[in-house]
């Protein structure tokens, strides 16, 4: 007999969002980002309120899950959740008010683009951003809640898009390979061109980088 995985990985559940509905007594979503990392590019999140009846198998954080099973899995989230949003937080936004507060104003975004507005929110994290409703902060959440795994998925694959269009706009760069995240190549960029639009400029790593040119 095949012996088990000595830790198998565990999935992420709607056991979360059942305590705080019933707590609440109303609509939950999952609210998660994508992006505060990179030097280039926005920072985007997602809010998604999904419907227990109909889920959509292979929900996982993002990060587990390959670049062709989240562009699968969006359109599938996208067409059984009860309601999902999705809001971005632009490079001067970022500059403006650093990138924890521009993040909040991502996540916000997001849920007021929610169809149904939700009474609570599980947010992937421990910082508690100001939204239009109660939060509840997650460590792991993306791991944890299916809810906030969705989301996950669906401000990865929205940020991953727009990063797309930006090497089109920007070419030299290659954000549709690293989408904005330091790598040789985009060090190497930055190094011969100098910042584009898209670039963090107030980001230590392209400082740094801008001084030795």
């Amino acid at each position: 007999m095949a012996k088990a995985p000595a830790n198998p990985k565990a999935f992420p559940t709607l056991a979360l969002e059942t305590v705080l509905i019933q707590r609440v007594n109303g609509p939950v979503c999952g609210v998660d980002e994508a992006g505060r990392g990179p030097w280039a590019g926005p920072v985007s999140a997602a809010a998604v309120i999904l419907n227990p009846a109909d889920l959509p198998p292979g929900i996982d954080d993002s990060k587990a899950l390959t670049e062709k099973r989240r562009a699968a899995l969006e359109p599938e989230i996208k067409a059984r959740a009860v309601a999902w949003g999705v809001g971005f937080a632009s490079v001067e936004e970022i500059e403006d008010l650093n990138i924890l507060h521009a993040t909040g104003l991502a996540m916000c975004r997001a849920v007021e683009q929610l169809a149904v507005q939700p009474v609570a929110a599980l947010v992937d994290g421990n910082y508690r951003f100001k939204l239009p409703c109660e939060i509840q902060t997650v460590v792991g959440g993306d791991g944890l809640s299916l809810s906030i795994a969705a989301a996950s998925i669906l401000a990865k694959t929205a940020r991953d898009r727009l990063m797309i269009d930006l090497d089109a706009q920007y070419p030299g760069y290659g954000f549709a390979r690293h989408k904005g995240y330091n790598a040789p190549i985009h060090q190497a960029a930055l190094k011969t061109l100098g910042p584009c639009p898209a670039h963090r400029r107030g980001w230590s790593p392209i400082k740094a980088l801008l001084e030795q040119v």
